[in-house]
């Protein structure tokens, strides 16, 4: 189990995928295909969560689950990937909500512990998410975690076999620390 950080009361948690999960998964990412679709594909059959399970092995690559702290029902995953060390210090992010827990804040409390993870577990000094224009709550989701948009790559990423537009968000270790420091300082009725 990943550490969930301070006394703060969330509603997820976050966990390595493990094969005991494969049929959660599956059914929660076939189920969700159409609604990420353009924006994102998740493993969707037994193969392609067996390699998953097995990327998350992988010291470049980190697999977390969102799950449901009352009933550990997987709602959603992030992934830190291409965790680039020396001077770099870097990982690119993905995530992608199950269709039945969207609009809910789990992702946003999801994230909120990746990032807690990455930047002090981890130690990294950068995320970047790439990001399709037309992804409204993603961008939403990245914007309100404090990621910056830091540019724009035609036809960056091939997904669902096309070549798709992204933005460039990223957040920095001292922009997250900053934001956390302001947020602790702010009245909770003010925020």
């Amino acid at each position: 189990m990943l550490t969930t950080g301070d006394a703060t009361a969330l509603r997820v948690e976050l966990r390595t995928p493990t094969a005991a999960d494969r049929p959660e998964f599956v059914f929660l990412m076939r189920a969700s295909r159409a609604f990420h679709r353009p924006w994102a594909t998740a493993p969707t059959d037994d193969e392609r969560f067996a390699a998953y399970v097995a990327d998350s092995l992988r010291p470049d690559f980190e697999a977390c689950l969102i799950c449901r702290v009352e009933d550990g029902a997987i709602t959603g995953f992030i992934n830190l990937s291409q965790i680039a060390r020396g001077r770099l210090q870097s990982a690119y992010v993905g995530y992608a909500v199950g269709k039945p827990f969207a609009g809910q804040g789990y992702m946003r409390e999801g994230l909120e512990l990746v990032l807690r993870r990455a930047f002090t577990e981890l130690r990294l000094h950068r995320l970047e998410a790439n990001i399709q224009p037309g992804n409204a709550a993603s961008i939403a989701l990245a914007r309100g975690a404090g990621f910056q948009r830091e540019g724009f790559s035609p036809r960056y990423l091939k997904i669902g076999g096309r070549w798709r537009d992204h933005e460039r968000w990223a957040i920095l270790a001292e922009e997250w620390r900053s934001s956390r420091s302001v947020q602790a300082r702010t009245p909770a009725g003010r925020r």
